[in-house]
């Protein structure tokens, strides 16, 4: 049996040592890839991003656990992403230390990822990894983004379903209202829901919501069949599981807006053309690099510190050779 088939037949060894190539970006990786591609495109993926602080992984905890108890038979995946340290290039994984009741679940994957210097929130080979647990069949898939707070946008490409989580007492509130935040938002949950200030934040939020959405809102809450999706605003305590079945239920609602609005295949779109764009400038990079001396880029970077040339005419020049 080859590693492909028994990957598609559930062996979730040979399933890590195939994502584990396809991080690397190996020869084993991108065949891989090109097999299991053909079996993806069937997962409902759920991005979870906001604010280190505010409990993403303690709700995303509770979520897994709820759906699970709703859909015992199903298979869920997780992909956890952490930073990677400027420094060292070293990362510690701590999602996955604090995912160890989910780890013992045979109903759960659950894989880690460092982001290798990547920005955004996500690794480089998120949507990759992504697309093999689809193949897989595991679904829905969960992803959680590093947490740094304000340009975590990458994830409204990847995930159908973007959870925004806000919390009470951060220290920034305004950071709530940014508009790269607010618009990646399909749900927006302030989670801790019993600390001082929650009410207040929700508040807030809906009336940050109701400006931006007046000319399209006839109804306080979303409908699966409305033409146009308001993020509605929900409050949990993951800690304790309360709003988590709520969420859930919202989640759902979502999907089906998606397949109904034709929303689903629209972002499906972004997302391959997203990555396709990411593995096409990577792929020039890399041939660029391998065509181009050393001398010359040293050259250009001599002349650019002597003020010669800007950086904009010595890539021109790089260019032209």
């Amino acid at each position: 049996m080859t590693s492909i088939q028994s990957i598609l037949q559930g062996d979730q060894r040979a399933l890590a040592r195939m994502l584990t190539e396809i991080e690397n970006d190996t020869p084993t990786g991108r065949q891989g890839l090109d097999a299991l591609y053909l079996h993806a495109g069937k997962a409902h993926t759920i991005g979870i991003t906001g604010p280190s602080g505010c409990g993403k992984s303690t709700l995303l905890n509770a979520l897994v656990r709820q759906m699970r108890a709703i859909h015992a038979g199903g298979q869920i995946a997780v992909i956890a992403v952490d930073p990677t340290s400027p420094f060292t290039g070293g990362a510690l994984l701590g999602d996955r230390v604090r995912m160890r009741d989910l780890a013992l679940d045979e109903g759960v994957f659950v894989r880690s990822m460092a982001t290798r210097g990547a920005l955004g929130g996500l690794a480089r080979s998120t949507q990759a990894v992504c697309m093999a647990l689809d193949a897989v069949g595991y679904d829905p898939i969960l992803i959680e983004t590093v947490g740094a707070g304000q340009d975590e946008v990458e994830i409204a490409r990847l995930a159908h379903t973007t959870l925004v989580v806000e919390a009470p007492g951060l220290g920034d509130e305004v950071q709530a209202f940014k508009a790269g935040i607010l618009e990646i938002a399909d749900v927006l949950v302030v989670n801790k829901s019993d600390q001082p200030g929650a009410e207040q934040l929700k508040q807030a939020l809906d009336a940050m919501l109701e400006m931006g959405y007046a000319l399209q809102m006839n109804e306080a809450q979303p409908k699966p069949n409305s033409p146009v999706w308001v993020p509605p605003v929900l409050s949990t305590i993951a800690l304790d599981g309360k709003g988590v079945l709520e969420l859930i239920g919202v989640i759902d609602e979502h999907k089906m807006w998606l397949k109904q609005s034709g929303e689903w295949e629209r972002r499906e779109r972004v997302r391959l053309m997203a990555w396709i764009e990411n593995i096409f400038r990577e792929a020039v990079w890399q041939r660029w690099q391998g065509e181009q001396s050393a001398y010359d880029m040293e050259q250009a970077i001599e002349q650019v510190m002597k003020r010669k040339l800007s950086p904009y005419q010595a890539v021109e020049r790089l260019l032209k050779k």
